[in-house]
């Protein structure tokens, strides 16, 4: 009988059929551990890289936040000293008044002062007033203008409103700018070297009966080789009083008086030591404001009247704000004032400019030699800083950390299924694997 062979193909590589079936599963297994294994440490990687700009943005807030309430709690620049001269005796508080501005609901320039020193042992209270002369009425103060070399007559009316008589001493004193703005008298014993010292009188010291008054009279000489400009003095009645407690108190009280010696005029006004800070707001919606100090200097020989302007903006003019003006007294020539404006609506753009701009007209004296208005050339000055975000760059890195924290969950989620996936797969080749082969 014949015999029928059954051909059947070789083995690829030398191994039987039996043999290639069992390595196709073990084949696949080992690729599903290798991709396992390539998947966790994959995973692993991204959750080191992960953790680090987790710290990393930590420390970001952290230092965002110690910069925002250092920023809040430090306190603004101080204010530029005036580069005035300081006065450390300022006169009683009724010269002052006489010497100052005109209040136009002051009683009348003849009414009686009322002594504010301690208590005395006998009441006093007198009145000073510009007498009526061909230099005028009813004058609040005195204004002169004279060339250098000549002279003037005046006079000044002191009545006495107590019971018994009075001996006063009458004087004149220069004046000074206080750094409050406010025309003051040199203390009594400092020796004047200017307009006070120009003013003779023909006695020092006037005698009047009670309820009486006097005219005192005196010169104005103005020294041929007086530079020319601008001058303030007072004229000035002085009473020593005896307080309780046997201390005898200088009680002053005068009129100012301001003289305009004819010449080259020359006003100017300068702009210094401007500074700017900035205060910003917890809310980071919300405008912050800029503190901007400056320094007014009268540099020329004529009394000014300054206005300034004051304008915070971020680079190149954004976000712009102005700031009211503020009030500058009348400036004595040489004297200078320190103002501070604060400047609301400035938003923090990362750097701020403070611009101060001041112009002046010159004072026309009454009587003056040459009231012809003079031009005064403004002055501006500047100055930087830093106004950053640092609310808005608090809440920055909070969106910021939130979506690191919500796309690092969203990894995490999708490496366990695929773990999930990789176990199950598993699973299933090592029951294959176990299964008998037939």
């Amino acid at each position: 009988m014949a015999t029928q062979h059954l051909s059947l193909p070789a083995a690829r590589d030398g191994a039987s059929p039996a043999a290639q079936a069992t390595q196709d599963p073990r084949s696949a297994q080992r690729n599903v551990r290798a991709h396992q294994r390539e998947n966790g440490h994959s995973h692993a990687q991204r959750e080191v890289a992960s953790s680090h700009a987790l710290w990393l943005l930590a420390v970001l807030a952290v230092t965002l936040v110690v910069g925002l309430l250092v920023s809040l709690v430090a306190p603004t620049a101080s204010a530029v000293a005036s580069s005035a001269p300081a006065r450390t005796a300022a006169l009683p508080h009724a010269v002052s008044a006489a010497v100052g501005q005109v209040d136009p609901a002051a009683p009348a320039p003849d009414a009686p002062a009322e002594p504010e020193a301690p208590a005395v042992t006998t009441p006093v209270t007198w009145g000073v007033r510009p007498a009526d002369t061909v230099h005028g009425t009813d004058r609040p103060n005195y204004a002169y203008g004279l060339d250098p070399g000549t002279s003037l007559d005046d006079a000044i009316i002191v009545s006495n409103y107590t019971e018994g008589p009075l001996t006063f001493r009458v004087y004149a004193a220069d004046g000074y700018m206080t750094e409050a703005g406010e025309l003051d008298l040199l203390p009594a014993g400092e020796e004047s070297q200017a307009l006070g010292s120009w003013v003779t009188f023909e006695a020092e010291d006037v005698t009047i009966e009670g309820g009486g008054t006097a005219v005192v009279p005196f010169t104005v000489t103005v020294p041929a080789d007086a530079t020319p400009g601008d001058y303030a003095a007072g004229v000035v009645s002085s009473l020593l009083v005896e307080n309780a407690e046997g201390v005898s108190v200088d009680r002053r009280l005068g009129s100012r008086m301001h003289l305009r010696v004819a010449g080259d005029l020359v006003p100017a006004v300068v702009v210094d030591d401007v500074s700017v800070t900035y205060d910003g707001t917890l809310n980071p919606f919300a405008a912050g404001s800029a503190v901007v100090t400056f320094t007014v200097t009268n540099d020329g020989n004529t009394r000014l009247a300054p206005g300034q302007s004051v304008r915070v903006a971020g680079p190149w003019g954004a976000g712009a704000q102005s700031a009211p003006r503020v009030d500058l007294p009348e400036m004595l020539p040489g004297t200078s004032l320190t103002r501070t404006v604060t400047v609301d609506g400035v938003w923090p753009l990362g750097r701020v400019k403070g611009s101060v701009t001041v112009s002046a007209e010159v004072v026309t004296a009454i009587g003056a030699a040459d009231a012809a208005p003079l031009p005064v050339a403004p002055a501006t000055g500047s100055a930087s800083t830093f106004a950053v975000p640092w609310s808005a760059l608090a809440l920055l890195v909070l969106v910021v950390g939130g979506v690191v924290l919500q796309r690092r969950g969203a990894r995490r989620r999708r490496a366990s299924d695929e773990r999930k996936v990789a176990e199950a797969v598993a699973q299933a080749l090592k029951e294959r694997d176990e299964q008998p082969v037939v």
